[in-house]
């Protein structure tokens, strides 16, 4: 093999010609065996997805302050391909949930969720977002995910811009490992439905 000998460990010594041609060997038969044409492809188009993200924030507390900080110069979300912030559901596909959420505000913010392009991401930023936060009363919802389906929870009150920045890669993280054409949500069913 030209490649093996060009490429291979530097040196003398049989040991490591056999370790490194059965790596290549064991490389070469599993390129043969799992990937394919469509492997690439979906490869590819997830890492187009995975660093531009358009994100929507629907801002209603202190949380969408902090996001504003995240994506400021200091943290600058634009590093990760996500400074594109769109105030418009049907050009975003990232949906950023920051403050509470009040049962007057839930049919709102499904319709925001529905008006955006499949596919979808959601973030629950903040306590209030993800459980109700300390508002455990008769108006506030304890938690979005019982209208909408929440991909990343992000923890605090406020969070901090690095933990932003940590959802955005978790986010980054989930797209690289989805099929393109599976419809991730379909069968939630939440309080609206």
């Amino acid at each position: 093999m030209i490649l093996t000998g060009f490429l291979g460990p530097r040196g003398s010594g049989k040991a490591k010609n056999e370790a490194y041609e059965s790596g290549v060997n064991s490389v070469i038969g599993l390129a043969d065996q799992k990937f394919s044409v469509k492997f690439y492809l979906v490869a590819i188009v997830n890492w187009g997805r995975q660093y531009s993200l358009w994100p929507f924030v629907f801002g209603t507390a202190c949380c969408a302050i902090e996001f504003m900080s995240a994506a400021a110069s200091q943290h600058d979300i634009s590093r990760w391909g996500a400074e594109v912030v769109r105030f418009s559901p049907r050009q975003a596909d990232l949906l950023l949930v920051c403050g509470t959420i009040s049962y007057k505000q839930a049919p709102v913010l499904k319709r925001i969720y529905e008006q955006m392009p499949e596919p979808k991401w959601v973030v629950a930023m903040g306590a209030c977002a993800s459980t109700g936060g300390i508002y455990e009363n008769y108006c506030t919802l304890q938690g979005i995910d019982t209208v909408i389906p929440v991909d990343v929870y992000i923890s605090g009150c406020p969070p901090r811009p690095e933990a932003v920045l940590d959802a955005l890669m978790q986010i980054q993280e989930q797209i690289g490992n989805e099929s393109v054409v599976q419809d991730r949500h379909k069968d939630f069913k939440g309080i609206l439905d």
